[in-house]
């Protein structure tokens, strides 16, 4: 069953077009089965968050129960649901807390939708659904301690916050706003309701400035990589490359009303690809 349900993920990737696949494909066998088990769990939890049919409460019971699940890949028996992930938490020695903070980071979007956080609490979520996530993956890197949590602090923060500025149609029409209040107060915007706030001029000024932000934390991914620490490096590269070009791509369209959501054609992502495979 969980190889099947593997498989399924890895196939819906790659159908896709998925820049976080094409970065997969870059690992050998063993650690690239170990990122789709990670991703795969990822992806549960998310769906979870996202599934807005079910009640709140209905939606945190089913997070409970993957906490359970996780607890039980640490103690003698895992449950027949976790059993995937058995093999890449022995051989890699990933770390509970990083599966625990995923759910935490998911449990913020069930408990209520999130709306202008200040610029702490995005933080939070990001370092919940995203660099938590990282935390796991440079462990199948094969990265040391210091280096390893360095990249998945910043390349995660990264990600997310890409994420965040090309999905804010996406969010708003199920309640979310993930800009922060900090930046939206500068240029006077009172309101927190998604569809208010997005349909606003100067959202364009709050978008830019947390891509500001964004770009930081690629610069600090980029240092790590630069260092060239020990690991299987290819993969975070890529990802690193393809969505700070969707990152730019996204800044020369600029987030006034309408927008277009931002993608990279294939040609572009094989180039960059390609790039990433030349520098060894």
């Amino acid at each position: 069953m969980a190889d099947i349900a593997l498989e399924t993920h890895e196939e819906k990737m790659k159908a896709s077009g998925s820049s976080f696949y094409a970065g997969m494909r870059l690992l050998p066998k063993t650690e690239r089965e170990a990122l789709f088990a990670i991703y795969a769990f990822a992806h549960a939890v998310d769906d979870i968050a996202d599934e807005g049919i079910d009640p709140r409460e209905a939606r945190r019971a089913a997070l409970t129960e993957w906490r359970r699940d996780i607890e039980s890949l640490y103690g003698s028996s895992p449950t027949p649901r976790a059993a995937f992930l058995a093999e890449p938490v022995r051989r890699y020695g990933l770390r509970k807390d990083d599966f625990l903070a995923l759910i935490d980071g998911m449990e913020m979007d069930v408990v209520e939708d999130i709306r202008a956080p200040d610029l702490k609490t995005l933080d939070l979520y990001c370092d919940r659904v995203a660099s938590a996530v990282g935390r796991l993956s440079v462990k199948v890197f094969g990265m040391d301690e210091e280096p390893g949590l360095k990249l998945a602090h910043h390349l995660g923060r990264a990600l997310q916050l890409t994420n965040i500025l090309r999905d804010l149609d996406k969010d708003a029409e199920v309640g979310r706003l993930y800009l922060p209040r900090d930046y939206l107060d500068e240029v006077w915007i009172a309101a927190s309701d998604p569809k208010t706030v997005i349909a606003e001029p100067a959202v364009d000024k709050v978008c830019r400035r947390l891509a500001g932000l964004a770009h930081e934390h690629y610069r600090g991914a980029d240092a790590v990589l630069a260092a060239r620490p020990r690991g299987l490096l290819r993969a975070p590269r890529l990802m690193g490359a393809v969505y700070s070009e969707i990152l730019r791509k996204m800044e020369r369209a600029g987030w006034s009303p309408p927008r277009q959501r931002v993608r990279i054609g294939k040609p572009l992502l094989l180039l960059i690809v390609l790039a990433q495979v030349l520098k060894g």
